[in-house]
């Protein structure tokens, strides 16, 4: 039983470092503009079909918000950030 756990713990931890460093990295290379690739990133994985990917993005998204205090994070250009890539994947 400890095995399981421990495993279980060990991919919870790998996932949580992914999502970070990729707000960090996202962070590194625009801190303004981060916010906002990490929702298209997410958009273009949900458009994609990948729930997987959508709820990684999304979680990088809440990162950036938390780690960087210059970031743009206007609603009304995620939504539109969220239709222009439905859009672009053919999705209404």
């Amino acid at each position: 039983m400890f095995a399981i756990l421990n495993s279980w713990l060990q991919r919870r931890r790998a996932i949580r470092w992914r999502w970070q460093a990729d707000a960090r990295r996202l962070v590194r290379e625009d801190e303004r503009g981060a916010y906002y690739e990490a929702q298209r990133l997410a958009a273009r994985a949900l458009a994609a079909g990948s729930g997987a990917e959508f709820a990684h993005w999304a979680k990088v998204a809440a990162e950036v918000a938390r780690i960087s205090p210059r970031a743009d994070m206007d609603l009304a250009t995620v939504h539109a950030i969220v239709d222009a890539e439905l859009r672009r994947a053919g999705r209404p």
